[in-house]
């Protein structure tokens, strides 16, 4: 009896533990991989009609003209990486990125700029995460982002009255179409007051400040109201802080000494020019490469509409300024609808398996990292 109770009391003190379930917690790296798969195949599938569209268009062209595409798309994109090292380099922070480095990273972000759209903001956050491994700050990155966008903006305006010199010199802008003219010289001027406007703002550090303090109370009071008072700070004003400073440091950096920009404003208008270049192939392929004054001016101003609106504006901003300038419409949809397929089909193949594998490294390192610091 005494046994039996001793076994009932063990059995008691030492009770058999059941099995933990593991409770299953994915991965940043999983969601990431999942919510981009989402958001690519809701891409794809808003672009479906034009897909089969663009493919049927594929009898009228000419093929071999149209696979010159393949070498000055790679060549472009080679490009846009220049732009970003070319001016790390010359900061001595970035030596000896392969060609083939330089292509990769700026496939990488075209594919993010096709897949989430945002009007640019999944981008700046892309490359901001992805050149920190080569020792560009957070700061340092958005600097050398929205220098990307200035460059080719300002080209683009360049090309802009370049082309509107040639239509006029020819006198093939039809009457109706005479307005497009004088909305392209004030775009022109206003891209170009917000620039300096910009430029104004980031090179003062009480206007950085003012503008910190503002921009971080207006976030936290939108976040609020959102979420009903449970977030009230989502946004620290040191983080927005340090920051702007490391842009207006970058900004000062580049005003007393100019020679760092050189290099990447020249790789900035080759590949200004080579984005137009893409449509004109197109439209060489199709039998009308006199189209191209056109396709400068429409391209401008839908890269603008583009840049304003999330999504969905871009070409059809560009193919109402092309039919606006004489080109027939069923010739301006085409080379815009066909172009934006090619390239997008272009951008999923090229760029996502690279986007992928990059998330997949860099996030393992970073986590290998992080438990080195923990132990």
């Amino acid at each position: 009896m005494t046994q039996i109770k001793s076994q009932a009391s063990s059995s008691e003190e030492n009770p058999k533990k059941s099995p933990s379930k593991k409770k299953f917690k994915p991965s940043f790296r999983t969601i990431l991989t999942l919510l981009t798969l989402a958001l690519l195949i809701y891409v794809v599938y808003a672009n479906w009609s034009d897909i089969i569209e663009a493919i049927n268009h594929l009898s009228e062209t000419n093929i071999l003209v149209l696979l010159l595409l393949i070498p000055e798309q790679l060549f472009m994109y080679f490009c846009c990486g220049q732009m970003f090292f070319s001016y790390m380099a010359a900061k001595k922070e970035a030596k000896n990125v392969s060609a083939w480095t330089l292509m990769r990273v700026s496939l990488e972000l075209n594919f993010v700029n096709h897949a989430v759209p945002a009007g640019g903001l999944g981008g700046l956050g892309y490359i901001t995460w992805r050149l920190k491994p080569f020792g560009a700050s957070a700061g340092q990155s958005s600097f050398m982002y929205v220098l990307r966008y200035v460059i080719t903006i300002c080209a683009n305006q360049l090309q802009t009255i370049v082309a509107i010199l040639a239509l006029l010199i020819f006198g093939t802008v039809p009457a109706a179409g005479a307005w497009v003219i004088w909305v392209t010289a004030l775009l022109s001027v206003g891209i170009v007051a917000g620039i300096a406007f910009l430029i104004f703002i980031a090179s003062g550090e009480k206007r950085m400040q003012w503008f910190a303090t503002n921009i971080t109370k207006f976030c936290n009071f939108v976040v609020r109201k959102v979420t009903f008072g449970k977030h009230p700070e989502i946004i620290k004003r040191t983080t927005v802080d340090k920051y702007l400073d490391d842009i207006h440091d970058n900004l000062m950096t580049a005003r007393r000494n100019k020679k760092i920009l050189i290099r990447p404003i020249i790789w900035g208008i080759i590949y200004s020019f080579l984005e137009i270049t893409t449509y004109w192939i197109v439209a060489a392929s199709l039998g009308h490469p006199e189209i191209l004054p056109q396709i400068m001016i429409g391209e401008a101003i839908g890269s603008v509409m583009g840049a304003i609106v999330p999504y969905g504006l871009y070409e059809l901003g560009m193919a109402g300024i092309m039919v606006s300038l004489g080109v027939p419409i069923s010739l301006a949809t085409t080379v815009v609808l066909m172009t934006r397929v090619i390239v997008l089909a272009s951008t999923i193949v090229s760029g996502y398996g690279f986007y992928q594998h990059s998330i997949s490294k860099i996030g393992r390192q970073e986590k290998s990292k992080l438990d080195n610091d923990r132990s």
